[in-house]
């Protein structure tokens, strides 16, 4: 949807360096699938993070991304150059833009655990069933298990691991790191103050066409052929082991899991058998898709535009509706702000704040009887009870039941709505519009220029 066409222009423009803030890009192979860059993008402009992790490790983690990332960084301000991070995974990029008062390596070192077994401790947490990690963590440190979603597994066993390893809860190392200056409930002081961000939407209707598109053109690459021979050399016997694992490394990659019954289909099925399991996979990776595309919109609302505080980068909109109005409404707004903001001064279109920003989303615990959910977040759970899904279980409720009053029930606009449910709460389609009264703060950029969109 164009992040990565706007890196190479603006690297090319701004003597900058592209760092892929992407936790599926950085393992070899399956470069369709993982949507990397070309070649021929690459020679471009330099690119860093990308294809450089053996397939079949599993313990690649966002500790070693973040290390590798930051020393890429201090190199390329050593060289005046601009570093332009693209994503992608979300953890990748609060790892580079917030300090955290907790150094998993540094904690590792001091109890002699190396990355590796770090790593194969969380993969075996993670394959024990929620409902006992969850009690686990419950019993240890009570707090923490009151603000994780029950079903978020590495969550969970990442709060474990902090707990097994220093003997403290990890809900009080958060309290700390609240109290340091410029940290706030959600992370600690801003790593590099002068950090920019592009965000680039869309309207949702253009949006999922492009998304359709983006499938139809993976296909035309070879997808199929490519996850056929990434599965026979890397994943077949596991699957003849019944060890296949969708949950870590590449094998997690959209798309890999979805194909997971036409890859392992008899040899004795019929052409039909086959190009039928082939069509439920390509409409099970449409769907998997916009569900990816809906999450990482909720992220820059939560995390950004929603954040308490004056801890967070500038956030600029850039509108990619309409493609044919490229330069227009994406390239050159996107140039001017970065030359403004690199002269120190004040770029005539403010950054992006949402309405209501000062309200902090308190991770509180709500369960919905009606629809069988647990959500966390006051503001999920306000949007769960204005959904679709929660009214229509209302309508059903109160054909049920003569004591409900159906006149206060609004109709929803569908029979049966869909929502997307990702494990920290509930999936809303959010607006892409600009607020118009967007706060101006001004920072002379020197650090990077984050570029986040679907």
């Amino acid at each position: 949807t164009g992040k990565s066409k706007l890196a190479i222009e603006v690297g090319k423009r701004l003597e900058g360096e592209i760092i892929s803030a992407d936790s599926m890009q950085v393992y070899q192979g399956l470069d369709i699938i993982t949507n990397k860059v070309t070649a021929e993008e690459r020679a471009q402009c330099r690119h860093h993070m990308i294809s450089f992790v053996d397939p079949l490790m599993s313990s690649y983690t966002v500790v070693d991304f973040r290390n590798k990332a930051l020393a890429l960084i201090d190199d390329m301000h050593s060289r005046n150059k601009l570093p332009i991070i693209v994503g992608g995974t979300n953890y990748y990029i609060e790892s580079l833009l917030w300090r955290v008062l907790l150094d998993t390596e540094q904690e590792n070192k001091d109890h002699g655990v190396t990355g590796e077994q770090a790593g194969d401790r969380k993969v075996e947490l993670e394959r024990l069933e929620a409902a006992e990690l969850h009690e686990r963590l419950a019993k240890v440190d009570p707090k923490m298990a009151a603000m994780l979603h029950p079903n978020d597994k590495r969550k969970i066993a990442r709060s474990l691991q902090i707990h097994e390893k220093t003997g403290i809860p990890h809900s009080l190392w958060l309290e700390e790191q609240r109290e340091q200056e410029g940290g706030d409930g959600l992370g600690g002081p801003l790593r590099y103050p002068d950090a920019c961000i592009f965000w680039l939407h869309a309207d949702l209707e253009a949006l999922d066409k492009r998304l359709d598109g983006r499938v139809d053109e993976m296909l035309s690459a070879g997808l199929i052929k490519e996850l056929g021979d990434f599965h026979i050399r890397y994943n077949q016997q596991k699957v003849q082991d019944e060890s296949q694992d969708y949950q870590h490394g590449i094998f997690q990659s959209i798309g890999f899991k979805e194909f997971h019954d036409f890859l392992t289909a008899p040899e004795s099925s019929s052409q039909q058998e086959k190009d039928q399991l082939r069509d439920k996979g390509i409409e099970a990776l449409r769907i998997a898709t916009k569900r990816y595309v809906r999450k990482q919109n909720k992220w820059v609302r939560n995390r950004f535009l929603k954040r308490p505080g004056d801890n967070i980068p500038a956030v600029y909109g850039l509108d990619v509706t309409d493609v044919s109005r490229w330069e227009e409404t994406v390239l050159n707004p996107a140039l001017q702000i970065l030359s403004c903001l690199r002269k120190g001064e004040e770029p005539a279109v403010g950054p992006i704040r949402a309405q209501g920003a000062e309200q902090r989303n308190k991770r509180s615990r709500h369960s919905c009887d009606l629809c069988d959910k647990v959500i966390i977040g006051d503001l999920e759970w306000t949007a769960h009870l204005k959904s679709k899904k929660h009214h229509y279980h209302l309508r059903k409720k109160g054909k049920s039941d003569p004591s409900c009053d159906l006149s206060q029930i609004p109709i929803p606009a569908e029979e049966i709505p869909s929502e997307d449910t990702g494990a920290a709460g509930t999936e809303r389609r959010g607006e892409t519009s600009q607020d118009s009264s967007a706060d101006t703060r001004t920072a002379q950029t020197k650090g990077p220029v984050d570029l986040l969109n679907p």
